[in-house]
């Protein structure tokens, strides 16, 4: 990740939110056995690449990358809380991300529908779908790292259910 330091545009469009203490705050909260912000940060910046490459909006995917998970959450919560969280931030985030930067439509889609399909909302966008599958791959990566074996079999029971369920 050392490389997304020395890529000027990218921290030019992301300055902004970087250099805001409320989304710093997110160093300080555990997510997949590193920082929400490291996590946020990764997602975004692999997330820009891609759109770079594809030619899509990549300031909005950058943005919206950034600000995907930009919710506060208490570290003792339980683990209902924890589990039903995975369903309702993405709501927080799209709140919280138009209420301290004013988001555009677009941004606000990719924040919504970022935890598709485990909760229902459908990315509009092919920026949306870039931002989905980023923080799917890290995000696996991320829990792999932190869980190893257990997380790949449980991965692959998550992945024999998807894949019944769309027959």
């Amino acid at each position: 990740m050392k490389h997304l330091y020395n890529d000027r545009e990218y921290l030019e469009i992301v300055g902004q939110v970087l250099d805001n203490e409320e989304f710093n705050k997110l160093k300080l909260i555990e997510h997949h056995g590193i920082s929400r912000y490291e996590h946020s940060l990764k997602v975004s910046y692999y997330a820009y690449c891609i759109a770079k490459s594809l030619k899509l909006d990549y300031v909005e995917v950058a943005r919206a990358g950034l600000l995907h998970d930009f919710f506060l959450s208490d570290d003792e919560r339980t683990s209902k809380d924890r589990f039903l969280s995975t369903f309702t931030h993405p709501k927080k985030a799209v709140m919280n991300a138009d209420r301290v930067f004013g988001i555009s439509q677009r941004e606000a889609d990719i924040i919504k529908s970022h935890m598709f399909p485990i909760n229902l909302t459908v990315p509009k966008y092919a920026e949306s779908w870039v931002v989905n599958f980023s923080d799917k791959v890290i995000g696996a990566y991320e829990l792999s790292r932190k869980f190893g074996y257990r997380f790949s079999y449980l991965l692959n029971l998550y992945l024999i259910f998807l894949f019944n369920a769309m027959k």
